[in-house]
């Protein structure tokens, strides 16, 4: 029986209200899977704002600077130093780039030949270049690359989100506040400064990851004597951004350019990127991060996969930021809430 003051709804009518309520369901689920590559270029923005912020406040520690100086001059400094080292470095990475470019059709060639000369290498070679193979890695290619606006037009999005978010970021945290009753409003900005600082701690161990990673590669290959060994270690370096795949992929353009000198300095070339891998992921990320992601790997890698296959390039690059949101979320509103 409904008890006082409750209303009565009639059968058809909780019909149309459970149709309702499913078809607005529906077309939320839509309209996010619609937008969710904007939603990660504004993931990717955020990401920007806060190397800028934590550099700013660097800056006003050392110097003392009020805000309005400090933050015009990293935003500044930044892109100055990136101009900067682009000059002194891009002459011999551009150089080393061509050669890459021009080397990598020989390097497979050459790979090609070792393999056919073991029945075992030239099965792999039939199955990689059948149809249905090469079918297979077009599409890959397809919806890994694809982008909102095209790729230069992502980066100048997401480099200019990365600016208005540095500029107005309490402005952005207030109105995003402002959209919770008032009962509530306190813990979401207890929320959203715990975000910005668990994001802030893993670009931190991050960032210092992918040079230590650029460095170890730089000084092995340089031994080995890899010709192109500042590219790659650049490259090595960039990709490790990307945690599990990112190593695998900068590792094979490293292995062809190394099998023109011999299969010998291939396997060592191989050897130094395991190891530098094993070394960045046991020692260095662990160390850093203070186990921010206190979580099983294949964890980390279920969703590297599940955003790869949802979004292509740009979900695989921010799928672990992305989990360090959602796993802030779950930690703050549900898990501290059962003590």
């Amino acid at each position: 029986m409904d008890g006082p003051g409750e209303k009565h709804y009639s059968f058809p009518a909780k019909v149309w209200i459970t149709g309702g309520v499913f078809a607005l369901i529906v077309v939320v689920l839509l309209l996010i899977k619609a937008t969710f590559n904007v939603l990660l270029l504004i993931l990717a923005g955020a990401l920007i704002g806060v190397l800028f912020r934590g550099m700013n406040g660097l800056l006003q520690r050392k110097t003392g600077w009020k805000s309005k100086v400090s933050l015009p001059v990293t935003i500044l400094g930044t892109l100055i130093l990136f101009v900067l080292l682009s000059w002194f470095i891009g002459a011999k990475v551009q150089e080393q780039s061509q050669e890459l470019s021009k080397a990598l059709p020989g390097t497979i060639e050459n790979a090609k030949n070792y393999l056919n000369q073991s029945s075992l290498g030239q099965q792999l070679l039939q199955k990689v270049s059948s149809p249905e193979a090469k079918k297979q890695a077009q599409t890959f290619a397809q919806s890994f690359f694809k982008t909102s606006f095209g790729v230069l037009g992502d980066v100048y999005v997401v480099l200019f989100l990365g600016i208005f978010f540095t500029v107005g970021a309490a402005n952005y945290k207030h109105g995003i506040v402002a959209l919770v009753p008032k009962k509530g409003k306190t813990e979401a900005s207890r929320v959203l400064d715990k975000l910005g600082e668990n994001l802030t701690k893993w670009l931190k161990g991050q960032l210092f990851a992918m040079l230590v990673v650029f460095v170890l590669t730089a000084i092995g290959l340089a031994i080995i004597g890899i010709p192109l060994w500042l590219i790659l270690a650049i490259i090595a370096g960039i990709l490790n951004f990307i945690p599990n795949f990112g190593p695998m992929i900068a590792m094979v353009p490293a292995i062809l350019v190394a099998l023109v000198e011999s299969p010998a300095k291939a396997a060592f070339v191989a050897g130094l990127y395991i190891l530098v891998q094993v070394a960045e992921s046991n020692f260095i990320t662990p160390m850093v991060q203070k186990k921010l992601l206190d979580t099983p790997p294949a964890m980390i890698i279920i969703a590297q996969l599940l955003m790869t296959t949802l979004t292509g390039g740009w979900g695989i690059i921010l799928a672990i930021p992305l989990f360090v949101l959602l796993m802030t979320l779950v930690q703050e509103l549900y898990i501290n809430k059962q003590d």
